[in-house]
């Protein structure tokens, strides 16, 4: 089963930039497709932003041209560099594998503890 940890989420200003980090836990990622979600309470989890193995990506509409996905297989984690931040952003960040399809990259496994985004209007 594949773990990860995600870090780099906190309280910021509506306008503002924070950089998601998620770390795999236990193997190398590099063969792997990795995506980020969020969740809000009540709601599912919501696919963000994927990229393959082999460097494709994929954003939901509402954060194209704001949100950047990367993976450093060397360092064995992706991030997602999030600019331009709004408040509908807010929500708890999550990484998991995914398969992927190019619009569409459902995750598989179970979801690991995520990181915080709140952002402030």
């Amino acid at each position: 089963q594949l773990q990860f940890v995600e870090s780099g989420g906190g309280l910021v200003q509506a306008g503002g930039s924070l950089r998601l980090s998620c770390a795999a836990s236990g193997f190398t990622l590099d063969h792997y497709n990795i995506g980020w979600f969020r969740q809000v309470p009540g709601k599912a989890h919501e696919a963000v932003s994927c990229i393959s193995d082999d460097g494709r990506t994929y954003y939901v509409a509402s954060v194209k041209g704001r949100f950047t996905i990367s993976r450093d297989n060397a360092k064995n984690t992706v991030y997602l560099q999030m600019n331009s931040l709004k408040p509908e952003d807010t929500a708890v960040y999550y990484c998991a594998g995914v398969l992927f399809y190019g619009n569409y990259c459902p995750a598989f496994g179970s979801w690991g503890q995520g990181t915080q985004v709140t952002v402030s209007s």
